[in-house]
């Protein structure tokens, strides 16, 4: 196959970051003879208690922050082994397009392919990036439709660097930043509210972030129609959507929204540093290209992606995540994910001490449900928590900050999480649930 002269067609089109990784060829063996046969990855094959035989994870701690990344199971693993050795035999050969029948654009097309059937929606609609935060970075800074005076809008619940983003328009375009609060108890007539109040309070808007499940306490909002009540209003919306694709059952047109951004390696459990990019085709043009590209055609997604060298292998092994993520089946991980959830929250209700962040209404949550401690008022004192849960009973949770109402602690089972680490968080809690007073 001749050298093409495209250098960025898989660049642009692919993400991930990271050192790079020398593997000889005994040590792939070692990773494949340790995966289950991938023969059985078809849709709805994998029961869901058959999960924890497909991961390798470290004993003695019940790991209950699952919220940062998700742990490739080991035929993910091993497929990531497998091209990581197969990228760095052949070097520039594969990279440059040389090895007949295979090189770069087609194993960056393999990768949209793959998210594009899972979420449903044509494949010259996804982008990958490095990270879901890359792609809502881009779709929020380079949108052509925020001039100075318009007014952006945000929540603090949405995330951080989302936030920052938000905050960048108003500092290099000019923008009027709202920021409102979420209310709580956060029902669904009260989000609703909020987001109408805060949409109202600002006839100039613009531009609207949402976050479809929030990375502080777990609130899964009623995105589409936050969607459709900023578009009557001339409102784009761009939806962070890292902690709802695979963990949530649905489709993107579910959303209705025409700017979405997501981790691949959070619950898709790819490897990391993989994150995608979606723009409704018809939006593409409102959307800038980043940093003046030069090189893709300007109606192109990947010409709304960086450039940058990037983890070849961790790409071409999103197909395999993707193949995994459907022999489980989006429904049944789902209810798995909301039966361990249940599991612990229903376990400590009777406790006057535990304050649960999100509403009982199962629409409003998922796998990630956070809490306080009556006390629990400051940093500090959610950090101790923290570590009192780790270092004495063994349950690894996170604290999160910038909630109007207080710091929270996380809880996020995984995939191959058990009933066994949810119950040592039962049993830790009722030990301590006074713990702050």
């Amino acid at each position: 196959m001749p050298v093409t002269s495209g250098r960025r067609d898989f660049l642009k089109a692919a993400a991930a970051a990271g050192p790079a990784i020398l593997l000889t060829a005994q040590s792939v063996d070692a990773a494949l003879s340790a995966a289950p046969s991938t023969a059985s990855l078809h849709p709805n094959s994998i029961a869901v208690q058959d999960l924890p035989k497909h991961y390798d994870v470290e004993p003695g701690i019940h790991n209950l922050e699952n919220g940062y990344w998700g742990i490739m199971p080991r035929e993910v693993a091993a497929e990531y082994a497998r091209q990581i050795a197969y990228v760095n035999r052949n070097n520039s050969l594969w990279a440059r397009n040389v090895l007949p029948g295979a090189c770069r654009s087609a194993g960056a097309r393999a990768a949209q392919e793959a998210i594009a059937r899972q979420v449903g929606c044509q494949v010259e609609e996804i982008a990958v990036t490095r990270s879901g935060a890359e792609a809502l970075q881009m779709l929020i800074v380079n949108h052509k439709g925020v001039k100075a005076g318009d007014a952006v809008v945000c929540c603090d619940l949405d995330y951080p660097e989302m936030i920052a983003a938000m905050e960048w328009l108003g500092d290099h375009r000019g923008a009027q930043v709202v920021k409102f609060a979420m209310p709580e108890p956060a029902t669904t007539a009260n989000i609703l509210a909020a987001y109408d109040e805060a949409l109202r309070g600002a006839p100039n808007a613009r531009l609207l972030l949402v976050t479809q499940v929030s990375n502080r306490t777990g609130l899964v909002t009623p995105v589409r129609e936050i969607v459709a009540m900023a578009r009557q209003r001339g409102v784009d919306t761009v939806v962070d959507a890292a902690h709802g694709i695979a963990c949530l059952d649905f489709m993107l047109e579910d959303l209705g929204a025409d700017f979405v951004g997501w981790s691949v390696h959070k619950w898709t459990s790819a490897p990391l540093g993989t994150g995608a990019m979606y723009i409704r085709r018809s939006r593409i043009m409102d959307i800038d290209i980043a940093y003046d590209d030069d090189e893709d055609p300007t109606d192109d997604i990947g010409a709304r992606v960086p450039a940058g060298t990037v983890d070849f292998a961790a790409v071409l092994s999103i197909p395999k995540a993707v193949e995994f993520h459907l022999a489980v089946g989006a429904a049944a991980k789902e209810r798995h994910l909301r039966s361990l959830r249940d599991r612990w929250v229903n376990a400590v209700r009777d406790l006057p001490n535990v304050e649960i962040c999100v509403p009982d209404d199962p629409a409003r949550y998922c796998a990630i449900t956070s809490f306080r401690l009556k006390g629990m008022a400051t940093d500090a004192a959610a950090q101790r928590v923290q570590q009192r849960l780790l270092e004495k009973y063994r349950v690894h949770t996170v604290w999160r900050h910038g909630i109007a109402k207080g710091p929270a602690i996380r809880v996020t089972p995984g995939i191959y999480s058990t009933n066994a680490d949810v119950d040592a968080l039962v049993a830790a809690l009722r030990a301590e649930h006074a713990m702050c007073l």
